[in-house]
């Protein structure tokens, strides 16, 4: 899907900001132990650098950065604010239903996951719907710290300094 056959528009820079301020639970579906992965540099920013409670959801794994992994949304100890999904598209509608099921107020899919029919569901539910972006990145644009990845760095100029 291109970006012209998206009908759906979502929320502006000033609402995710809003979004990711209540947010305090993070549930993390389609974490992996692979640090060449997405949501594993995902999760290890969340830890390192926020105040957000992480957990972990992947049915094939027992534990990432140390922390439980539990199988489903419906096994965590708490209902997430968020469930943040890295999963391939087809599997997003069902991650939507067990995310309402559980009572999540927000559905954020990452980068490259985009479904018109999810946000209207996910919205006619009265949850907040997020898509083709990264909580990493949005958090760090808000709180300042796209620093951290090279960007702002205080450089005007793109000649090095003279040392």
């Amino acid at each position: 899907m291109t970006t012209a056959d998206r009908a759906w528009t979502g929320p502006g820079p000033a609402q995710r900001q809003r979004i990711l301020g209540r947010t305090r639970t993070i549930a993390i579906v389609g974490a992996s132990d692979k640090p060449s992965r997405a949501s594993y540099f995902v999760a290890t920013y969340l830890l390192s650098s926020t105040d957000y409670t992480v957990y972990f959801v992947n049915p094939m794994l027992s534990e990432v950065l140390g922390h439980e992994v539990y199988p489903s949304l419906a096994a965590l100890p708490v209902v997430p604010d968020m469930v943040e999904v890295f999963r391939k598209i087809d599997d997003v509608p069902g991650v939507l239903q067990e995310a309402i099921s559980v009572g999540a107020t927000t559905l954020w899919l990452q980068l490259g996951l985009w479904s018109d029919d999810v946000a209207r569901v996910g919205e006619n539910a009265g949850m907040d719907v997020v898509m083709d972006r990264c909580v990493k990145i949005e958090h760090a644009r808000f709180h300042g710290g796209l620093h951290l990845a090279g960007f702002d760095t205080g450089v005007i100029d793109s000649r090095r300094p003279a040392r």
